[in-house]
């Protein structure tokens, strides 16, 4: 019995010429042209999202430059298999042949078993073709990375996709009606090759080869957004939410909430991030943010996801429409700032409490005025840092929400100070 292979391998490309998309970084003038134009191969990462064409590359990428192709997956394999792949390269090497290594899922790989390929890849044994979903930056060791080039692939467009559609139906034998089948087919893809040719080699399993929309819409399951809550595409998510709040879009913050939401993400996580939003982007511009968003997260704790959830909502849309202002992220930043570069410096006496007779004596806190005794509860004049440092500002209130008032109190202050 013939073993079964999938559509998705037989159509897979083995030349540039087949490879659809990713001309950014593929045609002539392009860095991964000009290597392959040049034949001077050298240890890179693909990164880009799932059905971009990362393997297929790396293979194309080996076979133009002939050279011998060794292939391993970081959650399959380990130390044990790379050995056996460098036994490989070795022998050859022998015959003037270089290897090229191609590592799937690379940012799986433990920071011992990375650090395992930087001798080899130093000595020209292997050229490492590392394939990722994730955010290089953050997976890969900065020790790899600097050995490394980083090329990012994108998922493929439409008319890229109607391509790579045409040439699965073709393969199957299978026709559609012009009534919109293909679009759907593209749109349930979401720019992943491997997907789409997946959806197409299902459909045509169907005894009947032409094929109309009620036939793919039956096919189809309901579509749940691509998300990794330990991924890059997950932190994406995130962030385009946190921009949205903080650019005052209560609709932008609510979409990328549902996305999230529908794609199984903890909601907690989202109540999470929009504590730090009512720190770092509204601050005392309104200061009920912050306990809004505590509140919301202490209803989904006592009430559930249904419940919960439109609780987080309402706290997403409270912090979207509130003023913003960001005085406090800023002037905690700088105050910070100035605490790593200014060294030990004394605290100045008359701050410090003399809790002995000996301190007392010594002069700790002599000369220290208490606020309450002040007109105003304000000591005029008196220093709140190291001599050395002098009189600092960091906090400037905006001109929006309740730091107006704030701004107009230490106006008044300081310029009395």
């Amino acid at each position: 019995m013939p073993t079964y292979k999938p559509l998705a391998e037989i159509l897979r490309p083995s030349s540039l010429a087949e490879f659809v998309g990713q001309r950014h970084l593929l045609d002539a003038d392009k860095p991964i042209g000009k290597t392959l134009a040049d034949g001077k191969l050298h240890s890179m990462i693909l990164w880009g999202p799932p059905g971009s064409g990362k393997t297929t590359l790396a293979r194309i990428i080996c076979h133009q430059m002939g050279a011998h192709f060794e292939q391993m997956s970081a959650v399959l394999e380990g130390v044990k298999e790379l050995r056996n792949v460098l036994d490989h390269a070795q022998r050859y090497q022998q015959h003037n042949k270089s290897t090229v290594l191609f590592v799937d899922e690379i940012h799986r790989f433990n920071k011992a078993q990375q650090d395992a390929f930087l001798p080899h890849i130093e000595s020209g044994l292997i050229t490492l073709i590392g394939a990722t979903t994730e955010n290089p930056s953050f997976e890969i060791n900065s020790s790899l990375l600097s050995r490394l080039r980083v090329y990012i692939l994108k998922k493929l467009n439409d008319d890229e996709l109607s391509i790579v559609a045409n040439r699965a139906l073709k393969s199957q034998s299978v026709k559609l009606k012009e009534d919109g089948s293909l679009l759907q087919i593209i749109a349930a893809s979401d720019g992943d090759a491997r997907r789409l040719i997946n959806i197409i080699e299902q459909l045509s399993q169907k005894s009947n080869k032409t094929l109309n929309k009620n036939d793919v819409t039956k096919m189809l399951q309901e579509k749940v957004g691509t998300f990794d809550k330990g991924g890059d595409i997950f932190y994406q998510q995130l962030s385009a939410f946190h921009k949205s709040v903080r650019g005052s879009s209560p609709d932008g913050a609510l979409y990328w909430m549902a996305r999230m939401l529908v794609s199984g993400c903890d909601p907690k996580v989202i109540a999470r991030r929009l504590l730090a939003i009512a720190s770092e982007d509204i601050g005392n511009a309104d200061p009920r943010a912050l306990q809004i968003t505590l509140n919301a997260w202490d209803v989904y704790e006592r009430l559930g996801d249904k419940e919960g959830n439109r609780a987080i909502a309402q706290a997403a849309i409270f912090c979207a429409c509130a003023p913003k202002s960001n005085a406090v992220y800023t002037a905690f930043n700088q105050a910070m700032e100035d605490a790593r570069n200014s060294g030990d410096l004394e605290v100045p006496i008359h701050l410090c409490n003399a809790s002995t007779k000996l301190m007392k004596e010594l002069g700790y806190g002599e000369g220290y005025r208490y606020a309450h005794n002040e007109p105003d509860a304000f000591s005029k004049g008196q220093s709140y840092f190291p001599e050395e440092m002098g009189e600092k500002i960091y906090y400037e209130p905006t001109d929006r929400g309740l730091e107006i008032k704030i701004r107009e109190k230490l106006k008044q202050l300081r310029s009395t100070s």
